[in-house]
């Protein structure tokens, strides 16, 4: 009877928080806090009563889902806005990271009277961002941002991890072991990374070409393929000494941005596992925290949370930016986007289980910090862009009454193409166009309604053409017929 039990307190707490996410999209509260609160209400110290009390449990549960969550990041990265922004993102995520750690782990010495090992450690554990929070509050006001903000975030929140983790794994082997010397974390440092991304890029190429090649008799296999490659290059990459987690973001950035059979159901598949990964881990935190330690912690947790948000992270920013393509107000943008997630939390297990000296001290603290993060800055993102004027309309997703799924050696995709006002296209009838034949005009959407095209329909201003072409036609196409912006 307890499995049955267990399983059906496992399916109601996923129910609740699909059903509570409802509240992030109304109100714009981050969905993060919603799941951490969900846990903490059914953990022993709610009304739940659920005692969990495992940090080796909560860490295993937390590296699954993060391996998992980065590869569908990954996924979803787009490579042509990236390329724009990657010398800034790769600075917010190692410069900027480790001037973070550095400035917290000082103040926290300051307001707990930490040696000097433990404030740096409890610095580290809090020093990489959390954007799928921030994205969630944006996509729920229905507004975007202005040119490069979105990508640059993105970039530094999927690749910032593989710093903070090494910060910390890297200051408590220097505690355990108090003769080896910090420089050699430098040479550690670069071989994590350099074979991190070495394998991270390899495999993406590989599980293309298995993708593409294999050719598997059930459809639904092909998801249980991507998994077993993504474990495989997490594994791989953390037994050769790299940073596993900078891999499997690598493998998805490759993945997601070449053509492969079945890419419409793998992409559905891993952005649903990736959502189940983040309850999963967020309720499991939830849990493993006792939120009656966090009242005796309140008052220095929020003066190194106010540290954080109002010194570290904009220093951080402002130096790690110096020289870049952003302007003053948005690097302000930036430093206040820099929410805590579940990543602190979880890094925040490693003290207790290598037995760390005030080790529950800093659980405690990062959890109390992570919620203040998320608390103050998740629910001010969107007036703070508004504010700085960096805000833009977000453009809706349309979803067409058909589907596509490519093939191996069919190189064409269902693409959009938008019809403005003063485009060449308005007011002509589409075989008056001069299309080229490979360049198939599917479905035209008008408005709210679809219309079936044939060659005497009239192109309107302010259409969408739904075409079937391969890349360089669609191109061709719009260097032709869409006006210079």
């Amino acid at each position: 009877m307890m499995n049955e039990y267990g399983l059906i307190a496992a399916a109601g707490l996923l129910l609740i928080s699909v059903l509570v996410s409802k509240i992030s999209d109304r109100f714009g509260v981050p969905v993060l806090l919603l799941f951490l609160g969900l846990g903490m209400l059914a953990g022993s110290d709610g009304p739940g009563g659920i005692y969990f009390d495992n940090p080796a449990v909560a860490q295993f549960v937390g590296v699954i889902a993060l391996v998992l969550i980065l590869f569908a990041g990954g996924l979803d990265t787009d490579i042509t806005q990236v390329r724009a922004v990657l010398k800034e993102g790769i600075l917010l995520s190692t410069l900027g990271v480790l001037i973070t750690a550095l400035l917290t782990g000082w103040v926290s010495m300051q307001v707990l009277g930490l040696p000097l090992e433990i404030g740096l450690l409890l610095g580290a554990t809090v020093s990489s961002t959390d954007a799928a929070a921030v994205f969630s509050v944006l996509r729920s006001k229905g507004i975007s941002l202005k040119g490069n903000l979105k990508p640059v975030l993105e970039l530094e929140s999927g690749s910032n991890d593989p710093m903070a983790i090494f910060l910390t794994v890297g200051i408590i082997q220097l505690i355990q072991f108090p003769n080896r010397s910090p420089l050699n974390l430098i040479g550690l440092f670069a071989l994590q990374m350099l074979v991190g991304a070495l394998i991270g890029l390899l495999m993406g190429r590989i599980m293309v070409w298995l993708i593409n090649h294999i050719r598997l008799g059930y459809e639904g296999l092909y998801p249980v393929l991507t998994l077993s490659l993504v474990f495989l290059t997490f594994g791989i990459t953390t037994i050769l000494g790299g940073s596993g987690f900078l891999a499997v973001y690598l493998t998805g950035i490759v993945l997601g941005n070449r053509e492969f059979i079945h890419r419409r159901s793998l992409l559905r598949f891993h952005d649903g596992l990736a959502w189940l990964m983040q309850i999963a881990m967020f309720l499991t935190l939830g849990l493993l925290v006792f939120p009656s330690r966090l009242v005796s912690v309140t008052g220095s947790g929020l003066l190194i949370a106010a540290a954080l948000m109002l010194l570290a992270r904009p220093l951080s920013v402002l130096i790690a930016l110096i020289g870049s393509q952003f302007a003053f107000r948005e690097k302000l943008f930036i430093s206040w986007v820099g929410l805590r997630g579940a990543v602190p939390i979880i890094l925040a297990t490693f003290p207790l289980l290598a037995q760390i000296p005030q080790a529950d001290l800093i659980f405690n603290i990062v959890f109390f910090v992570v919620l203040t993060s998320v608390l103050f800055q998740g629910t001010t993102i969107t007036p703070a862009a508004r504010w700085l004027k960096l805000d833009a309309p977000a453009a809706p997703k349309r979803i067409y009454p058909i589907e596509f799924t490519p093939v191996g050696g069919f190189k064409s995709e269902l693409k959009e193409l938008a019809v403005p006002p003063n485009s060449p296209m308005a007011g002509k009838a589409i075989v008056e166009l001069g299309l080229p034949d490979d360049f198939l005009v599917v479905l035209i959407a008008r408005q709210n309604d679809f219309v079936m095209p044939s060659g005497g329909t009239v192109i309107e201003p302010g259409d969408t053409l739904l075409a079937l072409a391969d890349a360089a036609t669609f191109e061709e196409v719009c260097r032709r017929l869409c006006p210079p912006s």
